[in-house]
């Protein structure tokens, strides 16, 4: 029996974190569930938009699965998914990229990771005004969380029979800073001759990812380039509704839908949950649970390839309720 917490967010939250919720139960796997809260509703109804009970309820469980939280740009509070990674320590996100057969894009057969250190570079968050008018951002890179990240992605392209880690940087320009990154990532590569690494500058990354993302195999980089990236390569296999996401630290986890709250549908049974069914797949390997983790994912691609209960955003006209009974028909 697993202690899991699940948040529900805002907007859609709710309606995938149950739809979510109904496909673990289904994969065989014993959970005991437990609510948390946290976002914009939780912000209006207590004032914090992330409790001290939510974490402390998070660093107690066996994982966590949470749908998406809005956050305002330019004011406000700060978002709930960066103050959730950086007070947890979930140092680690990691976004796979893998093409689905049924849904449309440039390519067919991506299958790629962005490896993303999740608790420093410009999403410190230490801003202060100079002057006014004048803002300055502190960029921190550490040579403990970059070998950290590093050590991360290798482990996981070890584990996973990847056969080449490239690091991702501006070092060209940011010498102090992403120097320290790539010859930290170096460093790393060197205790794993198994696997080949190499180095790719940011915006050069970005382009030969839109020619041919089958250059790459697994990718690591800071902050602000993992989030720019695995948006990326996320729309080369169609987008953030179909595409997991797992925020992974020493002591805890948390797997996330990272589309947005899409407020717009919000309790009309429109959504889709496949990013956080998907993030489900990678939370049950998380726990060892392979066997389930191969049954929710293989449902899910088969009723996408089938394209007969599909929600509206993939092209059907199913509800979310539909769309989750076709994964659970699936999986039986």
């Amino acid at each position: 029996m697993y202690n899991i917490v699940f948040i529900p967010g805002d907007g859609i939250g709710p309606e995938v974190v149950q739809a979510a919720m109904r496909v673990v139960d289904a994969s065989g796997v014993k959970v005991n569930w437990q609510q948390a809260e946290a976002g914009l509703a939780t912000f209006e109804a207590t004032g914090d938009p992330l409790p001290q009970a939510t974490l402390d309820a998070i660093r107690a469980a066996d994982a966590a699965i949470k749908g998406p939280t809005a956050t305002a740009s330019g004011v406000g509070f700060r978002s709930v998914n960066v103050a959730l990674r950086q007070k947890l320590e979930l140092y680690s996100n990691y976004r796979p990229a893998r093409s689905i057969p049924g849904i449309k894009s440039r390519y067919d057969d991506v299958d790629l990771i962005v490896i993303r250190e999740n608790t420093e570079g410009l999403y410190s968050g230490i801003e202060h005004t100079v002057v006014p008018g004048v803002v300055e951002s502190l960029r921190i890179i550490s040579e403990k969380a970059s070998r950290r990240i590093a050590k991360f992605a290798f482990d996981t392209a070890r584990r996973q029979g990847r056969k080449r880690v490239t690091c991702v940087h501006k070092a060209n320009i940011l010498k102090l800073s992403d120097g320290l990154f790539l010859d930290t990532c170096a460093k790393v590569a060197a205790d794993y001759p198994d696997i080949q690494f190499d180095d790719c500058i940011v915006d050069a990354a970005a382009m030969k990812l839109v020619i041919d993302p089958h250059q790459f195999d697994m990718l690591v980089m800071e902050n602000l380039f993992g989030d720019i990236l695995s948006d990326l390569t996320s729309g080369l296999v169609g987008g953030l509704g179909v595409t997991p996401s797992a925020n992974v630290g020493e002591a805890g986890a948390v797997f996330e839908a990272v589309h947005g709250t899409a407020p717009d549908i919000a309790g009309k049974g429109l959504a889709n949950p496949t990013a956080l069914i998907l993030s489900t797949v990678l939370m049950l390997r998380y726990l060892s649970e392979a066997e389930a983790a191969d049954r929710v994912e293989n449902a899910v691609r088969q009723v996408i390839a089938e394209g007969k209960s599909l929600t509206g955003d993939l092209g059907g006209k199913a509800s979310t309720t539909q769309y989750t009974d076709a994964v659970l028909a699936a999986m039986a």
